[in-house]
């Protein structure tokens, strides 16, 4: 199979679909590869490294989208991208189509096969391997970002997020006690934060309490403790994800005018539309804004802000996958693993996750391979 490696073109992005050591595995099982020159400059991943690794240096994207039978990317491709796809070829990426009808419109015009690492499910269709590591790194992530933002000259409420002997630390809110409300959570009691965790399923609440002890407080989540913990919270963390799905607006516009000013809201979800009612998708080149007074970072690719950890996390996660759909054939490797198919949102024209169906308003198709 001849597997394609674009330069990603999303704004600050600077992640790489394959590196050189994943690269390596291709060719050993015989594949060709094609890189476009220049994919890997941003976490110094020459040509020649590449190239040393087995793979063909292709002169500009629309070689690769010509000539590759699967394209393996990170983020989701853009409209200019959506034009080069053709019927038939494998893409495999984020696609997060739950809050972009657009994309979902070039992808069906395409006729691809578009395989999600976002829905692609664990053993027995619990966890999402292909999203947990880029989770950990959002929730890490947005400690760092959100703590940046509390500080006074970047127009924050002043507040340190540890505190100070005699002086309390910040009051941390993690909404969702998942992969990245947990890794949020985990870095913010790290610095010593005054740390709430609000989760509504019951068996990870009891998973949460065993883990963090006194150190953290986790509360049922419901609208009361929702607004009660928010209003009163130096920094919000929106980690809540429904696979496939849009993201539920957990905090509402008039919580939002009712914090504090000078407040901190990090959307991990945006991605899935978010879910803050007031958020709306920022690049790391302009990541926040204000409403009300509250700053708001809502940055889609967060991860690409630390791309040499993310980059190559992602490609320790997807390489069995990958490597399964080029050794295989997509559609065997498809019957062959019910998790894997999951990750199947379009196919010849049709959407075929439920999820990304019911949140576009689209209809569903079961797909026959």
């Amino acid at each position: 199979m001849i597997i394609g490696v674009p330069k990603e073109i999303k704004a600050q992005e600077h992640r790489v679909g394959l590196v050189p050591a994943s690269v390596r595995e291709f060719t050993a099982h015989g594949h060709k590869v094609l890189v476009e020159s220049g994919a890997g400059a941003g976490i110094n991943f020459m040509d020649a490294d590449y190239e040393a690794c087995g793979a063909e240096i292709a002169r500009d994207a629309a070689d690769i989208f010509k000539r590759a039978d699967m394209i393996i990317k990170v983020k989701e491709p853009q409209a200019a991208e959506c034009q080069m796809l053709r019927e038939g070829q494998v893409l495999f990426t984020y696609l997060h189509l739950a809050a972009d009808p657009a994309q979902a419109k070039g992808l069906i015009d395409s006729k691809c096969i578009a395989i999600a690492y976002e829905t692609v499910t664990g053993a027995g269709g619990r966890g999402l391997p292909l999203l947990a590591p880029m989770s950990e790194i959002a929730g890490r992530l947005s400690i760092q970002v959100g703590g940046a933002y509390l500080l006074k000259h970047l127009g924050g409420r002043g507040r340190l997020i540890g505190g100070s002997p005699g002086v309390e630390p910040a009051k941390v809110v993690v909404l969702g006690g998942g992969v990245s409300g947990f890794h949020a959570a985990e870095m913010a009691v790290g610095m010593q934060a005054n740390v709430v965790i609000l989760e509504q399923n019951h068996d990870r609440i009891r998973e949460l309490d065993k883990h963090f002890g006194n150190r953290a407080r986790v509360i049922q989540a419901s609208r009361d403790a929702i607004e009660r913990y928010v209003l009163d919270a130096d920094l919000v963390i929106g980690a809540v994800l429904i696979p496939g799905a849009s993201a539920p607006k957990l905090v509402t516009r008039a919580m939002v005018k009712a914090m504090r000013p000078g407040s901190v809201l990090v959307d991990i979800a945006i991605d899935q539309g978010g879910c803050f009612e007031t958020s709306r998708t920022t690049t790391h080149n302009d990541p926040v804004y204000r409403v009300d007074d509250v700053i708001h970072y809502c940055v889609a690719n967060m991860p690409g802000a630390v791309p040499m950890t993310s980059a190559q996390a992602l490609n320790n996660a997807v390489l069995p996958y990958a490597l399964a759909l080029a050794d295989k054939g997509w559609k065997k490797a498809l019957s062959d693993d019910v998790n894997l198919r999951a990750g199947l949102n379009v196919y010849n024209g049709q959407i075929t996750h439920r999820g990304v169906a019911e949140s576009l308003g689209m209809q569903f198709t079961e797909p026959v391979l």
